[in-house]
């Protein structure tokens, strides 16, 4: 019996003192996953590089669930939330329909730095003649130090 030791039993009564984290780190991953997964779809309407101003004015209503919001991206293909409409009449009575039904008559615009802005005003001035009067440009702020995009191709 000398090479062969008996191990001492732990009395296993009293509470762990160590914490088991696995399960934690788990469910920590799994919701890492989720919401990258997500995120990504949380945007509304199209993705825009939008225009930086110095002097942005806060367009809070431009957040809300029904909120009217109209993308012109740098190639001038028009958006209504996320579909596209190279008709601007159809955008014009489609925006026309759900202004109807909404307390708030402004439409929210965000356009691409790069688009022509002839498209723009001719988006414009089709949402005007479908009856908008209350039209709110999306911008962004310019940080400090860095300087406002170059004009569009063409200009």
């Amino acid at each position: 019996m000398s090479g062969f030791h008996k191990r001492k039993q732990v009395a296993t009564s009293g509470p762990m003192n160590e914490i088991n984290v696995t399960p934690m780190v788990d469910v920590m991953l799994v919701m890492l996953i989720i919401f990258m997964v997500i995120t990504p779809m949380l945007t509304k309407g199209m993705s825009v590089d939008l225009v930086k101003t110095k002097n942005p004015v806060a367009l809070k209503n431009a957040d809300r669930d029904d909120a009217i919001l109209i993308s012109v991206t740098k190639d001038g293909k028009v958006y209504l939330g996320s579909d596209q409409f190279p008709n601007l009449n159809e955008l014009g009575v489609k925006v026309k329909d759900r202004l109807a039904a909404l307390q708030d008559k402004t439409v929210y615009m965000k356009n691409d730095s790069r688009a022509r802005f002839e498209r723009v005003v001719e988006v414009i001035d089709n949402l005007r003649a479908f009856g908008v009067d209350q039209l709110g440009l999306i911008t962004e702020q310019v940080k400090d130090g860095s300087t406002a995009a170059p004009p569009p191709a063409g200009v």
